[in-house]
């Protein structure tokens, strides 16, 4: 049976949730716990309502969503049942006179919206733009100390439209993610009980280094929070097939490694150990080959 605790950290909302049955059902039960904040970033955020949502309803757009979500449901089914899971969970409304329900379509935009922006027609882009400056790193590995420090940047969409998920998963391990409303935990930051933890930064690539229609992001993320290992946690990241480049922090709290791991798609991979020297990471490739 699922257990579920709510609690609250400097403002920010926790959902403590598992062992539930299937995914499904955990992300059934984080949708309908955050429905509003879910609901809240759905009718304000501008990327979604000026970009993505036109491009979806669009003929130029039927191939790339069907690509997307057909290799990722085949790659990570059980993420995205739970994605499907999130949608259902956070669109029940009961009231006296009708059941409302959340289009799926929105949710999967939120979740591919790095993997769709670079192919929406010039023509429809708005004045709302989603700017490639998110998040930031500054890492550092001595004898004195091993440090993440991590600034989490990211669109105004966002603020309020934020909460930590704790999921405890059938096989006794469990992990903690800060969770975007509506998306996979985490494709911020996050942490599990076999002492793995990363951070990511945005690093996005030239429309031609994109496969588009492959692996997202969000999945790849989600994966990773159930990586036993830093060994585990590369393994999951160089056979992701990703469709667009990300910068990975991987921390072994351990061992007390640092990674930072940039990749691209066709599974191109670069990866440096941080040690004494700070090292700092945000928005663009710095060790991987890759035109951005």
């Amino acid at each position: 049976m699922e257990s579920i605790i709510t609690g609250r950290i400097t403002g920010l909302e926790m959902f403590e949730i598992g062992p539930c049955k299937d995914s499904y059902e955990m992300g059934f039960l984080i949708g309908q716990r955050f429905s509003r904040q879910i609901n809240s970033r759905l009718a304000k955020d501008l990327i979604l309502r000026n970009q993505l949502l036109p491009f979806a309803h669009s003929p130029h757009s039927h191939s790339l969503l069907k690509s997307l979500s057909e290799n990722n449901m085949r790659r990570y089914p059980n993420y995205w049942d739970e994605l499907q899971g999130t949608a259902q969970g956070s669109g029940v409304r009961f009231s006296s006179t009708a059941v409302m329900e959340v289009d799926v379509l929105q949710i999967m935009l939120l979740n591919f919206r790095k993997e769709i922006l670079p192919f929406i027609p010039k023509a429809e882009e708005s004045s709302t733009i989603d700017t490639n400056d998110d998040c930031s790193d500054i890492l550092v590995v001595s004898d004195s100390m091993a440090v993440a420090a991590h600034n989490e940047d990211a669109n105004v969409a966002l603020v309020g439209h934020t909460y930590l998920i704790k999921g405890n998963l059938p096989n006794g391990s469990s992990f903690t993610a800060y969770t975007y409303a509506g998306e996979l935990p985490s494709c911020a930051f996050g942490f599990n009980s076999h002492g793995l933890a990363f951070t990511l930064n945005s690093v996005p690539p030239s429309k031609h280094e994109i496969d588009a229609g492959a692996i997202g992001r969000n999945f790849i993320c989600r994966d990773l929070l159930e990586a036993q290992s830093i060994d585990d946690a590369l393994t999951r990241i160089h056979s992701s097939e990703a469709s667009v480049g990300h910068s990975y922090n991987l921390i072994d709290t351990k061992t007390r490694r640092i990674l930072n791991v940039e990749t691209a798609s066709r599974n191109r991979c670069s990866v440096h150990e941080v040690g004494v020297e700070p090292f700092f990471h945000a928005n663009m490739y710095l060790h991987l080959g890759v035109q951005q």
